[in-house]
C-alpha cells in the first residue's frame, strides 16, 4: 500500500462507518481495498459487519447516481470532458454504451461484477433516461455482494487485509459467473418477448 493510501484509509477509519461510505462515494481509492480496510476494522471490533454493510451498500450506490445524474442531466459531452476527475475515460463510456445498447436496462445489474464497465455502465443509464427507480434498484441489487464479500474477506484477513485483491478472487469468480448468466437470462427473456410482439 502506498502511503497516500494508508493516509486516506487512516482519515476515514475516524469517521467510522460514515467513512467506509465516503470512501465508495469519492472512490479515490477501489472499492476493494476501502471495502477490505473496512473488513478488518470490523475484525478489529471498531465496526459492527452489518452496519459495515449498510454504509458500504449506500456509499457504493451513491457513487453511482453521481454518475447516473451526470449522465442524465450533462448528458456524453460533459462527462467527456470531465470524467477524467473521476478516473473515466472516453474509451470506458464507449464500451458501457454499447453495452447497455445491447443488452438494455438488465445490464446494471451484471456489468457491476465485469472490469472497465463496472462505474462506466451508470453513464449510458443517465443519458437513456433510465427511470431512476430502476437504476437504483438495480444497482443496490449488484452493489450489495460486492460489499459483502469484500468485508467478509477483509475481516477474515485481518491485519493481512492489504492482500484482499487476491485473496477475494475465490469468493468474487463465483459471483461474476452467477452475475453474467443472470445477465444472459433477463437478455434471453427481453429478446425473446421482444420476438413474441
Amino acid at each position: 500500500m502506498t502511503e497516500f493510501i494508508n493516509n486516506i484509509l487512516e482519515f476515514l477509519s475516524h469517521l467510522g462507518y460514515f467513512g467506509i461510505a465516503l470512501g465508495l462515494m469519492i472512490e479515490i481509492i477501489p472499492s476493494e481495498i476501502v471495502l477490505g480496510y473496512g473488513g478488518y476494522m470490523v475484525s478489529q471490533g471498531h465496526l459492527n459487519f452489518v452496519g459495515a454493510v449498510i454504509a458500504g451498500t449506500i456509499g457504493g450506490t451513491i457513487a453511482q447516481l453521481f454518475l447516473y445524474w451526470a449522465g442524465y442531466y450533462g448528458g456524453r459531452p460533459f462527462l467527456e470532458k470531465y470524467g477524467k476527475y473521476v478516473l473515466i475515460k472516453k474509451s470506458h463510456i464507449d464500451l458501457a454504451e454499447q453495452w447497455f445498447t445491447k443488452y438494455g436496462a438488465g445490464v446494471i445489474f451484471s456489468a457491476r461484477f465485469i472490469p472497465v464497465v463496472r462505474h462506466a455502465i451508470s453513464i449510458p443509464a443517465g443519458i437513456a433516461k433510465m427511470s431512476a427507480k430502476r437504476f437504483t434498484l438495480y444497482t443496490v441489487a449488484a452493489v450489495l455482494p460486492w460489499t459483502i464479500i469484500f468485508l467478509y474477506v477483509g475481516k477474515v484477513l485481518g491485519s493481512n487485509w492489504g492482500d484482499i485483491k487476491d485473496k477475494a478472487h475465490p469468493y468474487v469468480l463465483p459471483t461474476v459467473i452467477a452475475a453474467v448468466v443472470l445477465g444472459a437470462i433477463y437478455f434471453i427473456i427481453k429478446k425473446t418477448k421482444k420476438t413474441t410482439d
